[in-house]
């Protein structure tokens, strides 16, 4: 390169960083902070007891304090990327005048002169893009941010930031995919490799270029030790140190998890049905897959498992002989609307073009007779009687009212009652009901709407009672649990709580329930029911214990049903070929489930009833059986209309039965939570034993496990005082709150925090002030045991505003030298 051409690049340098020396100057020290984002984090989804079920996120990050990053590989980060980054106010002429003199001197940008605060803001606030006034805006904000903000805080916001390849974001998760290790393990000579990394992440991969990333972990280790801070024998031992790599491992996320159909559904409900994590859907999506969230589930997955398993008992093969059709199943709390499993398909992580379509949910599918019960609680809600009978013949020609011509077959018995026609699924008895001028078709689809029919298109004609709509698998259990709950509609609930990542809670579900069915109403369809399964058409799907259900069939038995439930739980199970298959005409046609297609010709009564009864036995093997009816509630009225429609719809609180939680041995205090939680009165009893301590469960009344209905007393003997953790109080100064509460919780700790600045002056162990929501005080102090058991942490406020000339730390990775 010639002398002129140098000596161009070189004032263009000098330019630059006139520029940028400008700008920054100019820059008032009176605006307001910049607001530091926060990091992306992997958001946790749990089942009902809190169970891990899988992560969800676009980045492999999780963020870690600085306090558990080693002091080395914070020194051999700020060694090779800014060694001037305790000294230095966010901008540093000096490297900007090194890297433009290296660059003229090269005849090209091969070096920068970006400190690691500039590197922070181009990463986490600005766009990747190369423009003189994009630098400007960069070299300003890194000034902001240095006059508002610690160094700690800086160096632990970029280490958490930064990417280092293999898709890692931040120093801990670098670690793991690189060595297995968490970065709170990291020595000198792995520390080097990653630090290495920071520059080119893809020139130094240790996996596709080991010579590369070796040569490059050398210059960063021989930069520390011209920098002092390592010696010659740390740099010797290092270098010569081989680099062993963990072996790729997949990502939680990647790994197959039970139940994925369901969490399919609750991002699908986080993301497009509600507006629990923001108003847009950039907002929720970043909230859902960035924001470190805790998302509690109403899924059980021993229920999901007992439900998968009961499946494969019925339909071995699945997905390797074709004469195996697919099924799905959903089970619902009556008395909560909480989903406790669902079946979307036979194998969401494999190989199937349709293996991750929710069957559950959708489009739904034709539900045949499983409607009927639908129209009969439009009956009996407009006031037929059940004493009146129906003609029931073989079949059957009725002339509509719009001049068509409805044929029907099926159900040959003459004539019957409302109960008679559903025990045996009598097709001409339902038509001769939906036709009854009482009923009709349009308030048979306002009664499948109200009790749970919400996700299709249903048409208002009369072969709709013998399903010719399509009802999710959702839906049909929706409407069950309706049944179940003497006529209280309850919606469907996937999601009971989410929490934010320090532990405060951004959203609870509340309750709702709306009245469909006076109470008689209800009461009657109860007394219909079992008797499909004592002895109708559902006999396969008889458990043992008092249960109402209905078969159902589609046209062609394309599809098979069961549903049905006790108090406890209600159940859909869809049978049915999930993916339509050519005709003779070659045109793609829905499969009907008779031989050759199948081994059987499948009706409602087989398959998926034998499916539900397997199922529902295994479930409910804990649970004490209950009559579908209370005794006690008043008389079912047959032949009188409901009062109104405002009663109808109106909100009403129908008691119920609750499980009396297990307090055996518990801190009393926890005790005492566990039964107001589960919606009952605690009542403590002091009885001092000998042998056992202070605030401890010693007996309860009633006994675990047992039946009690909602608010009523749990007598809680326990031993006088309260209980006292055997571990003496940790320290817990300068953990973030909710760091420190759950560290003290899990020892059995009760904790209180209060927002109280720190006093002038005081420091962190490493010497910085504390920043906002950091404990700096624990009452009692750490190794002490308080009187109570309760702790009390004091947490530096927001508002204290930081100092605006941080002071180099007292035990700072490294030291400022004369060589800086």
């Amino acid at each position: 390169m010639s002398r002129s051409i140098r000596l161009l690049a070189a004032l263009a340098g000098l330019c630059v960083l006139a520029s940028v020396t400008v700008a920054c100057g100019g820059a008032t020290r009176d605006a307001p902070p910049l607001l530091l984002p926060v990091n992306a984090a992997p958001t946790t989804v749990f089942d009902a007891k809190g169970r891990v079920i899988t992560v969800l996120r676009d980045e492999n990050r999780t963020s870690v304090p600085l306090e558990q990053i080693p002091n080395i590989t914070q020194t051999a980060v700020v060694a090779i990327e800014d060694s001037r980054f305790w000294s230095h106010k966010g901008v540093d002429p000096r490297a900007i005048a090194r890297a433009a003199s290296s660059n003229a001197e090269d005849g090209e940008a091969g070096q920068g002169g970006s400190t690691i605060t500039q590197q922070y803001v181009k990463t986490a606030l600005l766009s990747p893009e190369k423009t003189l006034q994009r630098k400007l805006e960069e070299a300003s904000m890194a000034l902001s941010i240095e006059r508002n903000y610690s160094k700690s805080l800086i160096l632990e916001l970029y280490l958490n930031t930064i990417y280092f390849g293999d898709g890692a974001y931040g120093i801990d998760a670098a670690a793991r995919s690189y060595f297995g290790v968490p970065a709170g393990d990291l020595d000198l000579a792995r520390s080097a490799l990653l630090a290495g990394l920071i520059q080119a992440p893809s020139r130094y991969d240790p996996r596709k270029h080991p010579e590369a990333a070796v040569a490059r972990r050398n210059v960063v280790l021989a930069r520390m030790l011209e920098l002092g801070d390592i010696t010659p024998a740390q740099h010797d031992a290092a270098a010569a140190t081989p680099v062993e790599l963990a072996p790729p491992q997949p990502l939680p996320e990647q790994v197959p998890y039970p139940a994925a159909h369901f969490v399919d559904a609750v991002k699908e409900y986080l993301l497009k049905d509600s507006d629990v994590l923001g108003d847009t859907q950039g907002e929720r999506y970043n909230n859902l897959y960035r924001g470190g969230l805790r998302i509690h589930t109403t899924i059980d997955l021993d229920l999901q498992a007992q439900a998968e398993q009961s499946i494969a008992q019925v339909l071995p093969g699945q997905g390797t002989d074709p004469k195996v059709p697919d099924a799905s199943l959903v089970t619902i709390d009556p008395r909560t609307g909480a989903i406790r499993a669902m079946v979307g398909g036979r194998d969401y992580f494999g190989t199937s073009d349709y293996r991750q379509t929710n069957l559950a949910r959708g489009v739904g599918r034709q539900t045949g007779s499983a409607f009927k019960p639908i129209v009969l609680a439009a009956a009996l809600a407009n006031g037929v009687p059940t004493t009146k009978r129906f003609d029931a013949p073989s079949s059957q020609v009725h002339q509509l009212s719009d001049g068509t011509t409805w044929r029907v077959k099926g159900g040959g018995i003459g004539s019957g009652t409302m109960a008679e026609c559903t025990v045996v699924s009598s097709n001409t008895c339902y038509a001769n009901i939906v036709l009854d001028p009482a009923v009709g078709g349009q308030r048979s689809v306002d009664m499948a709407k109200a009790l749970g029919v919400v996700s299709t298109k249903l048409l208002a004609i009369p072969s709709a009672v013998l399903g010719t709509n399509n009802a999710t698998v959702q839906d049909m259990a929706s409407v069950y649990a309706t049944f179940a709950n003497q006529g209280v509609y309850v919606p469907p609930v996937m999601v009971t709580r989410i929490d934010r990542p320090d532990g405060t809670m951004l959203y609870q579900h509340e309750h709702t329930q709306t009245k469909v069915l006076e109470p008689e109403v209800a009461i009657e369809v109860s007394n219909i029911l079992p008797g499909v399964i004592s002895g109708g058409t559902g006999t396969r799907a008889d458990i043992g214990r008092p249960a109402g259900g209905k078969t159902g069939s589609s046209q062609s038995n394309v599809d098979g049903w069961f549903c049905g439930y006790t108090p406890q739980l209600a159940t859909a199970v869809w049978v049915g070929f999930a993916k339509p298959r050519p005709g003779k005409d070659g045109k793609l046609q829905p499969v009907p489930m008779t031989p050759p297609n199948t081994r059987i010709t499948v009706y409602g009564g087989t398959y998926p009833a034998m499916i539900w009864s397997s199922f529902m036995k295994k479930a409910l093997a804990d649970q004490p059986p209950l009559p579908l009816v209370d005794p006690l509630a008043a008389p079912p009225a047959t032949t009188t209309v409901p009062s109104s429609n405002a009663a109808l719809l109106s909100p009403v609180t129908v008691p119920g039965d609750v499980k009396v939680p297990d307090l055996g041995g518990k801190d009393t205090r926890k005790a005492i939570a566990a039964v107001r939680s589960a919606g009952l009165e605690p009542v403590r009893i002091d009885a001092a034993v000998s042998g056992v301590g202070p605030g401890t469960v010693t007996g309860q009344s009633p006994a675990p496990g047992a039946s009690a209905a909602a608010g009523s007393k749990v007598y809680v003997e326990s031993t006088p005082g309260t209980f006292l953790p055997a571990t003496p109080v940790p320290n817990v100064i300068g953990f973030g709150t909710g760091q420190a509460e759950q560290q003290l919780e899990s020892l059995g700790y009760t904790v209180r925090t209060e927002a109280v600045a720190a006093p002038p002056g005081s420091l962190r162990t490493d010497g910085q002030p504390f920043e906002a929501g950091q404990v700096w005080r624990s009452i009692p102090a750490a190794g002490e045991r308080p009187a109570d058991g309760v702790v009390v942490l004091s947490y530096q406020v927001a508002s204290a505003a930081p100092p605006t000339t941080p002071a180099a730390p007292t035990t700072a990775p490294r030291r400022p030298t004369a060589n800086d």
